[in-house]
């Protein structure tokens, strides 16, 4: 294009540094937590049902042990015990018989846990992609919202990171997070207040490490967190830069830098690995002292409870007459070889929701981190929007520049307020704006062919984009069809022109495809239509599946000039009122561009069309020509008016043909008769 230069100079001045993948993310935040369970609102009946599941699991996860208790008090002791519990005398006094019973119910059990672990996984499961479906198609529909300027701000591997990591984190959060993590509360809950009604001085011995474990689980997360920060951002660098130098590799290849990128994305590659080792370092390291803890817990509870269970005929006989051991049991609780078996397994399982708690934290806060950059991506408006109530142009085709000023800057309300109440000789003093238009003024009249020209960097493609309203200007007014751009509807303003650029851009998909871009009122006929129109529909008719060829991505398997053809096929066959040509015959052959400048002047034909080149001989029978230098509009006439007028275009002109001004007549594009 012709002023990307200029434009890219601009947006690198403009450019903010974002610093998103560095947010860290608290463990929980009660605003994006509300906002993140809106998602989940469409799909409450299958939360619901997952958090009955949930309840239901942990009481079934916790009865296996209760049930060896019951067993080995009962039958394996030799003798019953003195007050049995309810289930017991429920049973078969035969021993085999009663242990039979029991083994059922533990296998039911089993069977009800299963039942109820994959109702709950399958539930949640089912709704994590139900709303990372929602949630994706949310972020992809604003992205198509915002205006050219914000992806100038924004690298494409940022943006791709939103929509893939982010959301998976959130996924991961709704499918093993914060439902999981009730669970492992209902677990925990549920254990201890067994533990506390078979024995309290065993349950106290029993969670006398928590404090130990609580305080290394401390030490690992502030490691674990600054290890997923740095991995976050390492992933959208390496996301960003992978982007970038895949679209590039050719230029890379030929300037054979392969070397030179291999090691910058060894670098970032290198950030990613260190975050990770460091996690895994920390994994590694609180794992093994969570259960030495554990296992420490439950070697105190073999010593005292096996001391508890020998001692505990003699001790209770030994009492004082008159102090009934109905008390001793109510303050230290009576450990039989049932309950010390039974809080084995108890402590074995109380431990394992506390290591999954540590996960599901690290879970918890990737999400936070996750969910805030998502929201303030969604958050962002677009600085383009159609009024509220829009005013519907006359289809005429004719295009107005008023005193048009424009900076591609993002400007600050000082800078804002300095505009409003500046003349314009104080605005060509402001150092600290860089106008890429100054007091453009200029008319193209209905069905009238004008082309612009001017040196790079002079401001040609920013018209064009203005005209459809791809940025809002700082001073003056654009009138297409006789109404003001910003008081027109944007979808419809836009479906009023036709563009054609200098690196045609196809999409993976078919010709046809890429033709329709969409748009199903275009039937085959009009599509073949077109294609004939441009000179490209019988090369499409040579291919194996003609109109129905597959179309790599950007069109790989095309050559520019082909791209190019489809590209002009594509704008007439939506049948624009405003055509827009920038320097479609810069980048193909002669042969190629003369089948262009035949499709041009069929194109141009019966609607306005603007006309960008640096090739004048493409553009001398132009009803109009603009002569852009610096951001002005320096001259403006007929070929030959501007020849006479011996300015800027007379300079370019002979820059071009003074040694061939013949042949460049001969040349020159000359739209087909009416016959």
């Amino acid at each position: 294009m012709a002023d990307e230069q200029n434009k890219g100079e601009q947006k690198e001045r403009t450019k903010k540094s974002v610093h998103d993948d560095d947010i860290a993310g608290k463990v929980y935040d009660g605003r994006l937590m509300r906002r993140l369970l809106t998602y989940l609102r469409p799909y409450k009946l299958q939360a619901i049902l997952s958090a009955f599941a949930i309840i239901f699991k942990a009481a079934s996860d916790v009865a296996g042990p209760w049930l060896v208790k019951v067993a080995v008090d009962t039958y394996m002791t030799g003798e019953p015990p003195a007050s049995p519990s309810w289930l017991a005398r429920h049973l078969n006094p035969h021993a085999m018989t009663g242990i039979a019973q029991i083994g059922a119910l533990y296998l039911a059990s089993l069977l009800f846990t299963f039942a109820l672990e994959f109702l709950q996984t399958y539930m949640m499961q089912w709704t994590g992609q139900k709303i990372m479906f929602d949630l994706r198609s949310q972020i992809f529909r604003h992205l198509q919202r915002m205006s050219p300027a914000f992806f100038d701000r924004n690298p494409v591997g940022r943006l791709v990171t939103r929509v893939t990591s982010d959301v998976d984190a959130l996924n991961e959060m709704f499918t093993s997070g914060v439902l999981a993590i009730f669970e492992d509360v209902f677990v925990l809950a549920f254990i201890v207040i067994i533990m506390l009604r078979m024995s309290w001085p065993l349950a106290l011995l029993a969670v006398s490490v928590i404090p130990i474990i609580l305080y290394a689980t401390r030490v690992f997360r502030r490691h674990v967190r600054d290890s997923y920060r740095r991995q976050r951002a390492a992933t959208a660098r390496i996301n960003s830069f992978t982007q970038e130098y895949v679209s590039g590799m050719s230029v890379v290849q030929l300037f054979n830098r392969e070397r030179r990128a291999f090691g910058d994305f060894s670098a970032v590659n290198a950030e990613n690995k260190k975050a990770w080792t460091d996690a895994i370092f920390a994994y590694a390291l609180y794992y093994p002292i969570v259960e030495f803890l554990s296992s420490t817990a439950i070697a105190l509870i073999i010593w005292r409870g096996g001391w508890a269970v020998l001692h505990n005929e003699a001790f209770l006989a030994a009492l004082p007459a008159g102090l009934h051991s109905a008390h001793i049991a109510g303050i230290f609780g009576t450990v039989t070889l049932g309950v010390l078996i039974a809080f084995i397994q108890y402590a074995q399982r109380f431990f394992r929701p506390i290591q999954d708690l540590s996960d599901k934290y690290n879970i918890l806060q990737a999400a936070m981190a996750a969910s805030e950059r998502v929201f303030k991506l969604l958050d962002t408006e677009s600085e383009i929007v159609s009024p509220a109530n829009p005013v519907a142009g006359d289809n005429s085709g004719r295009i107005e520049f008023r005193n048009v000023w424009f900076t591609y800057q993002k400007l600050d309300d000082a800078q804002r307020a300095r505009i409003a109440n500046a003349s314009d000789e104080d605005l060509r003093t402001f150092a600290d704006i860089e106008w890429i238009l100054m007091g453009v003024s200029f008319t193209i009249e209905p069905n009238e062919t004008a082309a612009i020209v001017g040196h790079t960097g002079a401001g040609k493609t920013t018209i064009t984009s203005l005209m459809m309203r791809f940025y809002d200007i700082q001073r003056g007014s654009i009138l297409v069809d006789g109404v003001d751009v910003r008081q027109q509807d944007l979808k419809k303003l836009r479906q009023r022109f036709g563009v054609v650029l200098q690196d045609p851009f196809l999409f993976t998909g078919t010709i046809a495809d890429n033709v329709r871009l969409g748009s199903s009122w275009i039937d085959d006929e009009r599509l073949q239509l077109a294609c004939d129109e441009v000179n490209i529909g019988d090369f499409i008719r040579t291919l194996p599946q003609q109109f129905n060829e597959p179309v790599q991505e950007r069109g790989a398997t095309l050559s520019t000039g082909q791209k190019q053809l489809i590209s002009f096929a594509r704008a007439l066959a939506h049948a624009p009122g405003i055509l827009i040509l920038d320097e479609a015959t810069s980048s193909v052959d002669t042969d190629t561009e003369l089948r262009v400048r035949l499709a041009l002047s069929r194109m141009i034909t019966g609607r306005t069309s603007i006309l960008i080149a640096h090739r004048l001989s493409t553009i001398q029978s132009a009803d109009t020509i603009l002569v852009m230098h610096k951001g002005q509009l320096r001259e403006r006439g007929t070929h030959q008016e501007l020849l006479t007028h011996r300015g800027l275009y007379w300079k370019l002109y002979q820059l071009q043909y003074k040694d061939q001004e013949a042949g460049a007549d001969s040349t020159a594009f000359q739209p087909l008769s009416a016959d």
